[in-house]
């Protein structure tokens, strides 16, 4: 799937703030797929050893407010 088949749901304009180290608000990000799941888009996690061919990101709770709103939920 290609960038640009994704909606991007942050980092519009709307100042969460995620310009930082990623540069041009670029990340981190939530996306929405043309099926309706979601792809996230952050800074990578040693949280937990996730099952094989799964990943864990981190993204400041700002993000995710943003792309509630943009949903309109």
């Amino acid at each position: 799937m290609a960038r640009e088949e994704l909606t991007r749901l942050t980092g519009n304009g709307n100042g969460n703030g995620n310009g930082g180290p990623c540069g041009q608000g670029d990340c981190p990000n939530v996306y929405r797929t043309a099926s309706g799941s979601f792809i996230v888009q952050g800074d990578r996690s040693d949280a937990f050893v996730p099952p094989a061919g799964e990943g864990l990101v981190e993204i400041p709770e700002a993000v995710l407010r943003e792309a509630v709103r943009a949903l309109g939920w």
